[in-house]
């Protein structure tokens, strides 16, 4: 089945105007299903940030490429906290995350963006509750003194995320069309806006010291965060623009430990399930197995391998015919992000000769995870998009050297590689961008991409014969495999 149904333009030209594209998909019978498609922007970074908290003066405007809005950001950190005993062991540290929390939101949420970033989208409809949480003005003096945002207070990952995180109300665990008869059917513009009773986050906002958080009196957030999660050093932040909330339905999040003895937090993925609309999305942050040893390339495709296995959703959706993804590859679109941790396949010696030649050609010919993925072992039927930039990994402090360059000992230094890669997996994704930033202040630089996902919104079926009364569509078998365009395999 051909996944870009229409004609494709520039993004900026589509993205102003986001139509709603009629496409039919007919069965081997007559019957037909009428879908409207729409494409959604989603912006993916990944940063090994080598277990520095950020500080407030941290600008992660270049980071996030704030000018050019997407609908939903998808931030994965690595190594939030330094991977030591104590960390791994013995109690989380919040602190930094919270910290990144902050910054995000504040970048996200600059208030002069607020006109740019609605100009496109219908407006929130009256009488629909708004997602509103207060955070203080990012602008006013006390956040450029650092204390803004809890800077030098002690922030609580479990308050700020709630700060940020939309009004729980909002945020449907099922988003399923639960109607039973062609009336209800018709309504369905309705209950998607009705609120549903059933949310991801079941308790009020109250703070561990038994005070009520404040969610109600401020301006509207152009971003929401509607999912976050640190598992030892990874972090994954999930931002939704406001207007969008409403449609994502079935959030879960699964966390797989493949580090000390192939089971604990300091390596591994957190994964998040949604779908919008009709679509169903898996996002994985993943730290691999690091090591540039000839053969611990083999340890990091095992780690994929468990992650695969190993990955389970919760079954909650409240349609027993609906077949919701519980696994990572049963999922429409799927993106893969991280320090994965790859390396490049030369010695030391011919690495720093082809970089200086700017050959990155013949590097790439050796990147092991290009030459893991080629033989079939690794992310079989994966995609990534071109690389066109200089190696992410490893860094000499605050500068732009490699570490080989400033490092004396043979035992401390380290090969140049493309440590930090995005990936993605299904039909009705497209990557505009494929990018690192310059940011100094880690010893790897961030990577980020930019998607353009197709996305089903449910409108209704063509004739009545391809409704059944049970309340459950009619599954459209398909050669290949996939998905019917309504509803989940």
């Amino acid at each position: 089945m051909d996944a870009s149904p229409f004609v494709r333009k520039s993004f900026s030209e589509r993205h102003m105007n986001p139509r709603l594209e009629g496409l039919n998909i007919s069965n081997y019978e007559p019957t037909t299903q009428l879908v409207n498609i729409q494409e959604f922007r989603i912006f993916v970074a990944t940063w090994n940030v080598g277990g520095k908290p950020p500080n407030s003066g941290l600008n992660l405007d270049d980071f996030l490429q704030i000018e050019g809005s997407s609908d939903i950001y998808i931030l994965g950190f690595q190594e939030i906290v330094p991977l030591n005993a104590g960390n791994v062991l013995v109690i989380e540290d919040n602190e930094p995350a919270a910290k990144w929390l902050s910054l995000i939101s504040q970048t996200l949420n600059k208030p002069n963006e607020q006109s740019h970033h609605h100009h496109h989208h219908q407006p929130l409809q009256q009488g629909q509750p708004s997602a509103e949480v207060s955070v203080r003005n990012p602008n006013s003096k006390d956040s450029q003194s650092g204390s803004g945002l809890l800077f030098f207070q002690k922030p609580s990952l479990k308050v700020l995320s709630r700060k940020f995180r939309v009004d729980n109300v909002l945020l449907k665990t099922c988003n399923c069309p639960s109607e039973f008869s062609e009336r209800k059917h018709r309504q369905l513009g309705e209950l998607i806006q009705k609120v549903d009773s059933c949310s991801i986050c079941e308790e009020d906002y109250v703070d561990e010291d038994g005070s009520v958080i404040d969610m109600s009196n401020s301006n509207q957030l152009n971003y929401c965060l509607i999912a976050s999660k640190q598992m030892v050093g990874i972090f994954l932040s999930v931002w939704v623009r406001n207007e969008l909330v409403q449609h994502v339905g079935h959030l879960r999040i699964a966390c797989v430990g493949r580090g000390i003895m192939g089971c604990l937090g300091n390596k591994g993925c957190i994964a998040v399930s949604m779908s919008l609309h009709q679509t169903s999305f898996c996002f994985v942050c993943s730290h691999l197995a690091s090591g540039e040893k000839e053969g611990d390339e083999l340890k990091r495709n095992q780690d994929v391998i468990e992650i695969l296995k190993n990955t389970q959703f919760p079954r909650i959706c409240k349609t027993p015919s609906r077949m919701i993804p519980e696994r990572i590859l049963e999922h429409d679109r799927v993106i893969w992000f991280g320090d994965l941790n790859y390396r490049i396949a030369l010695s030391y010696a011919k690495t720093r000769k082809f970089l200086e030649d700017n050959d990155w050609d013949a590097l790439l010919q050796k990147d092991q995870l290009k030459i893991e993925r080629e033989a079939g072992r690794v992310f079989k039927g994966w995609k990534e998009g071109k690389i066109y930039f200089a190696p992410t990994y490893k860094y000499s402090s605050n500068s732009d050297l490699y570490a080989g360059e400033t490092v004396k000992s043979k035992k401390k230094r380290r090969t140049p590689a493309w440590c930090d890669r995005i990936l993605w997996y299904g039909h009705g994704i497209e990557q505009l961008s494929y990018i690192r930033g310059e940011s100094r202040f880690s010893d790897h630089r961030p990577v980020c991409a930019v998607f353009v996902a197709e996305v089903d919104l449910f409108r209704g079926r063509r004739n009545k014969k391809s409704y059944s009364s049970t309340g459950a569509g009619i599954e459209i078998e398909d050669p290949l495999g996939r998905h019917s365009f309504c509803e989940f395999r």
